[in-house]
């Protein structure tokens, strides 16, 4: 006759909460709830509802970072107060930022998706074939299929481009309408 007190119980593990944190500090990318909640095994209303306070805890008190919804996932950023220090940390003078040329391209794909190469470089009036490479090796901008008439490639932007940007969809890109000029008819006949 065995003695069922005397057996250790199997341990439970971490709780939610510390699950979720252990992950999300190791993640490189947003991860979505409900790859959260498979791998902690909990639903997904529940680790929805966890991460929401967590993100609510941290911005109370004032934390350094920030749990953010973005991209259609989860994950830690550095709160804006805090970026300049991040940065002075981390900046090693080899900063790469985008040019003119890209900004503007990306600009055209984020608010014209999906769109073609040869649609972007008829809206910036140059050739941006070189500028598309650049943008789909940095992640921004990726394939997004083939136009049925012509085959063109078509391209869109990518979740990094929105998890870069801080948006959670590009419901969230803001509105052109207050940067465009008042008199865009003229500028379209001026172009023809």
């Amino acid at each position: 006759m065995t003695d069922v007190a005397s057996e250790p119980e199997p341990s439970a593990g971490p709780d939610l909460r510390a699950g979720l944190e252990a992950i999300l500090m190791v993640v490189d990318e947003p991860v979505a709830e409900v790859t959260l909640a498979q791998v902690l095994e909990r639903p997904v209303h529940e680790v929805g509802r966890v991460l929401r306070e967590l993100s609510a805890e941290y911005t109370e008190a004032g934390r350094g970072f920030d749990l953010r919804e973005v991209a259609g996932g989860w994950r830690f950023y550095t709160r804006a107060g805090c970026a300049s220090l991040v940065e002075r940390f981390v900046r090693d003078g080899q900063q790469t930022r985008l040019t003119q040329a890209a900004l503007e391209t990306l600009a055209v794909v984020a608010y014209r998706q999906p769109v073609s190469r040869a649609r972007v470089a008829a809206i910036r009036g140059v050739n941006s074939d070189g500028v598309m490479r650049t943008l789909v090796t940095r992640g921004l901008v990726e394939e997004a299929g083939t136009e049925p008439e012509g085959q063109a490639v078509l391209y869109r932007t990518s979740s990094y481009f929105l998890e870069r940007m801080g948006l959670r969809g590009l419901d969230e890109l803001p509105e052109l309408a207050p940067f465009l000029p008042d008199d865009m008819e003229s500028l379209e006949e001026q172009k023809q």
